[in-house]
């Protein structure tokens, strides 16, 4: 294979390819510093699922669904609008999960009213959520800048 093509095929798949290894990790790292102190317990919709398995499987959808967002938003010429936007969907994702799992591993083996899975969720999401999507959203541009 030529090498001009090569260097053509890499440079245009490098930027979606490190996009997604963005969200991967960051989104990996959030599950498990929000939602980590539920690990050990069990599921309600699978007994026989880990904790990695559900966060690993959410990270996998959270990143494809993210890259090709985030990819849609990087026409977005306005960047205070961009970021906002980047931020609010992030975010929006990243709680989802996060109740997702509260709602699997503790609040359905109890009696949690739905105002008190979002508070709840939101207590044990609030840090982390809040500096890593600030952490993942300053980087990303930063790389974007770069490439």
């Amino acid at each position: 294979m030529n090498q001009t093509l090569k260097h053509k095929i890499f440079s245009f798949i490098k930027k979606p390819l490190i996009i997604a290894v963005l969200f991967f990790v960051f989104t990996l790292i959030e599950i498990y510093w929000a939602m980590g102190s539920f690990s050990d317990k069990p599921s309600s919709a699978c007994l026989d699922c880990s904790f990695f398995d559900d966060a690993y499987l959410m990270t996998l959808f959270s990143t494809v669904f993210l890259s090709i967002v985030f990819l849609a938003l990087s026409f977005i010429k306005n960047s205070t609008l961009k970021v906002i936007l980047q931020l609010l969907i992030l975010i929006s994702v990243w709680f989802f999960w996060n109740y997702t799992i509260f709602v699997d591993r503790e609040s359905s083996w109890s009696t949690y009213l739905f105002k008190e899975e979002i508070m709840y969720t939101l207590e044990f999401s609030f840090l982390p959520i809040s500096i890593l999507s600030l952490v993942t959203i300053f980087t990303l541009n930063y790389i974007s800048r770069k490439l």
